[in-house]
């Protein structure tokens, strides 16, 4: 009796003193898993470094780790789903961890056996080192249940260039690394996992979209819809803009260049008819005959042709106003006509 109770107490030396230096921790404390399918259970842990004895620091190494389910410390005969010093473990139970600070689980296939909770244990070289975290993680195994999606917007009719997130999740309880597979319109999509982030949204994204577990096609859950209006591109609004603009300019420009050269154009015209009237007002001709019979004029015109002679003169208008009015009675235009 008093040797059961020297190991208890030693036991619980031991633990206090690993205590003192070293932590296994869980991201979560529990999680759900659908009957048949994968679950992961993340685990890390910080090993005790070393002890004191007799006054001298002895260093520790860890040598050897196990999972058990439903036992408190996991230690001597317990059984466990894994320990690293055996050479039988179940396949069903994966460690994906290592000896240095890593614990991670790996269950597969998982049964309704595998509701317990499940603890991590580590071993080092001295008994100093052993250390079990009892808190452990809680599994509950969900058989015959759907999943459900939960949208990140209330609406499922969105605008193009917005985002939103679909979470995979059910009814029933919390679920952590499910190899969860997406599919839209019935086909399958390459992302995996409890969420789907889509976004920017185009037009194409519209459409019907399910989740389950890969390994579980009656976990499949009841489709979304999502209706994702087109959005105008805001970055060719700037070229629009831009394009209109740069016409409207080449066009205001060019109506600008067609009046200039009208005007130019008008303006040599009434140039040109005004050089022309101012010509004619300076070069006039007449001929003046004297009085006679002009029935017998014409008769000997013929006979008289190498004795008739013409002068013509021609005046230039004075520019000064005066001088023109005092010679107007003075210009004669005249013909002589003279017989030889």
């Amino acid at each position: 009796m008093k040797l059961y109770n020297k190991n208890i107490l030693w036991s619980f030396m031991f633990l206090l003193a690993g205590a003192a230096g070293v932590t296994i921790q869980y991201p979560f404390l529990s999680t759900c898993a659908f009957k048949g399918s994968t679950v992961t259970l993340p685990c890390s842990f910080t090993p005790r470094k070393s002890f004191s004895r007799d006054g001298r620091e002895i260093p520790l190494k860890v040598v050897r780790v196990r999972w058990c389910k439903n036992h408190e410390i996991c230690h001597s005969t317990t059984p466990s789903v894994f320990d690293s010093n055996s050479t039988t473990n179940d396949p069903g139970y994966e460690y994906l961890g290592d000896l240095k600070g890593n614990c991670t689980l790996r269950i597969r296939n998982i049964k309704t056996s595998d509701e317990p909770t499940f603890r991590f244990r580590m071993e080092a070289d001295d008994s100093a080192g052993h250390f079990t975290n009892r808190t452990g993680v809680k599994v509950s195994v969900v058989e015959g249940s759907r999943m459900r999606i939960k949208s990140s917007s209330d609406v499922t009719e969105l605008r193009g260039g917005q985002s939103v997130s679909l979470q995979c999740t059910s009814p029933f309880c919390t679920f952590y690394h499910l190899n969860i597979t997406w599919t839209k319109d019935g086909h399958a999509l390459p992302e995996t996992g409890p969420a789907l982030q889509l976004g920017p949204l185009t037009s194409e994204d519209s459409g019907n979209y399910t989740c389950g577990l890969k390994t579980n096609s009656g976990s499949r859950s009841e489709p979304i819809r999502l209706q994702v209006e087109a959005e105008e591109n805001p970055s060719t609004l700037p070229l629009i803009v831009g394009g209109v603009f740069g016409f409207l300019l080449v066009l205001i420009v060019f109506i600008l260049v067609f009046l200039l050269i009208q005007r130019k154009r008008a303006a040599g015209s009434r140039a040109a008819r005004g050089e022309m009237e101012l010509k004619r007002d300076d070069n006039v001709y007449s001929s003046v005959l004297p009085a006679g019979d002009a029935g017998h004029q014409r008769t000997e015109t013929s006979q008289e042709d190498d004795g008739i002679s013409y002068a013509s003169v021609q005046f230039k208008h004075n520019k000064h106003k005066k001088k023109l009015e005092e010679e107007a009675d003075s210009i004669i235009y005249s013909s002589v006509v003279t017989k030889g």
